[in-house]
């Protein structure tokens, strides 16, 4: 089997490579090729994978390149991992909608359509690529913001698939609690992506969330960043992302305050590629769990596993709803626990959402069909719609302001501006 990640610069890629080193019993690796047109850094990941493979016993083989047709050449899965413009407009993202009183945010609000502009064309140039060169390939999406990013690559009729670390990190969360397995925990995990809650807790057979929650609020609420309350009150566990709607201006307040998420993930990143530089070492560092991509391997290898048919599946995933959440039309994507084998992907009937979940995933999925569009067409008209059907927007005149702001910070990147 052969996997091309595009993005193999990333600082995540580490957390990648040893991943398919330890669980090369579920894929049968025999070569991941790192693609990246920044070459310095491309070598300096390389280089730190190569040595932790020979730690592992070179499980597999590591190659790398800036031409990306020449690695796609019989490639079985392509992981897009990439960050157009760098961390750098990851801070004026995450900046310049506060001086408008909006939250700043690399997947949400102004910030993350910022992102989706970028991004979007990007991407589905990587794919249109790989329908050329790997037709039979998979393309796995983890590149933010994932649900619109792959909304995009499915409306061009790419072979997609979205993926994103929430669920899977609140699996193992929820095996802690219970003292088991992460295997032993299944969830009914249901919404959009960073917009998604638990809506159950499998153990032996049983849900077991209605006593998690009545014994032991305190303690999922602080893993989430919101009040006891709240998930008290749902009846459900919503993901960390659910504050920006749920305590909008509490949240709004610390962001102003900063320091900022982008301002942190770049000294983390410099403290990476200084311990990726060392020779000496070979181990995946502590301080990528810091990095914000914890499990994103497991994740990733779980998934790749069932979409080959090595091994069936329960996954978090991004895909079309097609008839699983009722009050979304077909073509909408969302995030959800599906069935995945061989090639086939059916999300799995969930318990039903309160009416309060159900409009607010109804609303941004309007959002998000609108940033596509936006993204792939262009045009100030098309990003001030999309900023007007955001709900933590949702203003005219704050909707036409954010849009020519956003355009004027990423001119640069946006082929029609």
């Amino acid at each position: 089997m052969k996997i091309v990640v595009v993005g193999g610069a990333s600082t995540y890629t580490p957390e990648l490579i040893d991943g398919f080193a330890r669980q090369q019993d579920l894929l049968s690796l025999d070569e991941v090729v790192l693609v990246d047109p920044a070459a310095d850094r491309l070598e300096l990941v390389a280089g730190m994978g190569e040595r932790m493979l020979r730690a592992a016993g070179e499980p597999y083989r590591l190659t790398h390149t800036g031409d990306l047709r020449s690695a796609l050449e019989g490639a079985d899965v392509v992981l897009i991992q990439i960050r157009v413009g760098g961390q750098e407009t990851r801070a004026v993202d995450e900046n310049f909608p506060l001086e408008f009183g909006c939250i700043g945010q690399e997947t949400t609000g102004a910030g993350g359509l910022a992102k989706a502009l970028r991004t979007v064309p990007v991407v589905l140039d990587i794919a249109a690529q790989v329908a050329e060169h790997a037709p039979d390939a998979w393309i796995v999406d983890f590149t933010n913001p994932v649900g619109i990013v792959t909304r995009a690559l499915l409306d061009e009729g790419h072979r997609a698939v979205g993926l994103c670390n929430v669920a899977i990190g609140l699996q193992y969360f929820f095996a802690r609690m219970l003292e088991t397995e992460p295997s032993e925990v299944q969830l009914a995990h249901v919404g959009l992506n960073h917009l998604s809650w638990e809506a159950a807790v499998h153990h032996q057979g049983k849900d077991v969330l209605p006593e998690l929650l009545a014994s032991r609020a305190e303690e999922i609420a602080k893993r989430v960043q919101l009040p006891a309350s709240v998930v008290e009150h749902l009846g459900l566990v919503p993901s960390y992302y659910l504050r920006f709607y749920y305590q909008h201006d509490e949240v709004l307040r610390q962001l102003q305050d900063g320091p900022s998420r982008a301002d942190e993930v770049l000294r983390i990143e410099r403290e990476l590629l200084d311990l990726y530089a060392d020779p000496s070492v070979d181990y995946k560092p502590d301080a990528l769990t810091r990095r914000g991509g914890a499990l994103y391997s497991e994740s990733a290898v779980e998934l790749v596993s069932s979409l080959l048919g090595s091994r069936d599946g329960v996954h978090a995933v991004n895909a079309r709803n097609a008839d699983a959440l009722d009050f979304l039309p077909p073509d909408a994507v969302i995030e959800a626990s599906a069935a995945v084998g061989n090639g086939t992907i059916e999300f799995v009937p969930a318990p039903a959402l309160p009416a309060s979940a159900r409009g607010l995933i109804a609303h941004v999925s309007a959002y998000e069909e609108l940033a596509v569009d936006a993204a792939v067409r262009g045009g100030r008209r098309r990003v001030t719609d999309a900023l007007l059907a955001h709900p933590l927007i949702g203003q005219w005149p704050l909707a036409e302001q954010l849009a020519d702001r956003l355009i004027q910070e990423n001119r640069k990147h946006l082929a029609w501006a």
